[in-house]
């Protein structure tokens, strides 16, 4: 019998890690996570240590495969999808992918006014940031 195992799978994000072990312990996998301590207690570790493992049986590998594919764990990306004001899918303008997210704009991070007035006052850093919507697949910024 082979007894060695692999990584089936990495994750950034320890919450999602948790879940998919979860529902693979549910299903009577035998499975456990590496570095899973080391990028909760340290996140900025997380990229140098190349994220949380999920590490399985070999031999489980293409049953694991057809579980997770049939429960649609995998595929975090549709049930995380934005929604503008009146419910619809927000799309990508440029490309029209749906992995979009909204939060802290990284490109025009802060607005002029907000400069000015963070330097007029004394503070060293802008109190104020402008957020869009982001795009995870061509980086594209838009509101």
């Amino acid at each position: 019998m082979n007894d060695r195992t692999i990584v089936f799978s990495t994750f950034y994000n320890p919450i999602e890690a948790q879940i998919i072990k979860t529902r693979l312990e549910d299903g009577g996998f035998s499975c456990f996570l590496a570095d899973e301590n080391t990028a909760t207690i340290y996140p900025l570790y997380n990229q140098a240590i190349g994220g949380i493992k999920l590490i399985v049986f070999e031999r489980d590998q293409e049953e694991i495969t057809k579980f997770l594919a049939e429960d649609n764990s995998l595929n975090v990306e549709d049930t995380d999808t934005q929604r503008s004001e009146n419910g619809e899918q927000v799309l990508c303008e440029k490309c029209g992918s749906s992995n979009v997210g909204y939060g802290m704009a990284t490109q025009k991070k802060f607005s002029w006014w907000v400069v000015a007035l963070s330097v007029i006052v004394g503070v060293f850093y802008p109190f104020k940031g402008n957020k869009c919507h982001h795009c995870y697949q061509c980086g594209h910024e838009f509101q």
